[in-house]
């Protein structure tokens, strides 16, 4: 009767192993040309193509975020909902910070001065906008099947940091459980300078949610800073394989946990070992 729990412990190690590998696209430098190539790879990759469609879906293959469209009266200094890139944009994510919000930096003639008021501090690598965390340098970004509440899980996902001028910006990847799955350090820029960071999975592993740290300052507000010393990141694009649903656990899996719950009720019989 032993053998029932352990093929059920069996199934559960085999379901929940996710500790393949990712394939890392990178690089850094002075200007958009010095990244483009390393973002391109990371498109290839992914798959879905150059010519975006609706809600930046690249042909059911890939999403892609430049905060470009996001309107005015969700721009600095308005907060941008968190929401906003899965109900007004449906592409299938949504963020939460340990801060107080999200901010788009404003387009050339609103009120607020552009780059979150600090044009030696930042460039765009597609104009206008940039993004952060408002009074946080963390971003975590889940997944959902688009202009849904329903779970969902992607294999890849990239960005675009901008003025990463120490070790201070990273990417954390966790699986639908929360177990932690990848982590990788972006490359250093210099100031104004830009940094791809992408991973796609190549051993079937799903990434239920993405961490972001980003630099080791926060903006709290247009040309205001947490602090004057340390090195404050922002973002620019974000590109991600299209958000799948979480499947339901395997049959095969059901079936061992249905066997051990009804012998752990039984308990062994008489005279059996």
């Amino acid at each position: 009767m032993l053998r029932l729990p352990m093929l059920a412990a069996v199934l559960l190690l085999s379901a929940s192993a996710a500790q393949g590998s990712f394939v890392v696209f990178e690089a850094a430098g002075a200007g958009a040309a010095a990244i483009t190539s390393a973002r391109d790879g990371f498109r290839t990759a992914v798959g879905g193509g150059t010519s975006a469609g609706a809600n930046g879906s690249f042909g059911g293959q890939r999403r892609e975020i430049n905060w470009d469209g996001v309107p005015d009266t969700f721009a600095d200094s308005a907060l941008m909902p968190g929401n906003f890139f899965n109900n007004s944009s449906p592409r299938g994510v949504e963020f939460s910070t340990p801060g107080t919000g999200f901010l788009v930096s404003a387009n050339s003639g609103q009120s607020s001065p552009v780059l979150f008021g600090f044009p030696t501090e930042f460039q765009t690598f597609s104009a206008q906008r940039l993004f952060t965390a408002v009074g946080s340098n963390i971003t975590d970004v889940s997944f959902f099947l688009p202009g849904t509440s329903v779970a969902a899980t992607t294999s890849a996902f990239g960005l675009i940091f901008v003025d990463v001028e120490t070790i201070s910006a990273k990417v954390e990847f966790f699986d639908q459980d929360g177990a932690a799955i990848f982590t990788h350090d972006a490359l250093q820029a210099g100031n104004q300078g830009l940094s791809f960071l992408g991973a796609v999975a190549n051993a079937g592993e799903r990434i239920g949610r993405v961490r972001i740290t980003a630099g080791l300052n926060t903006i709290t507000s247009n040309g205001t800073l947490g602090n004057p010393n340390d090195d404050v990141v922002v973002m620019d694009d974000f590109l991600y394989a299209e958000p799948l649903q979480v499947p339901e656990p395997p049959v095969l899996l059901l079936l061992g946990l249905g066997l051990l719950a009804g012998w752990v009720r039984r308990g062994p019989r008489r005279g059996l070992t």
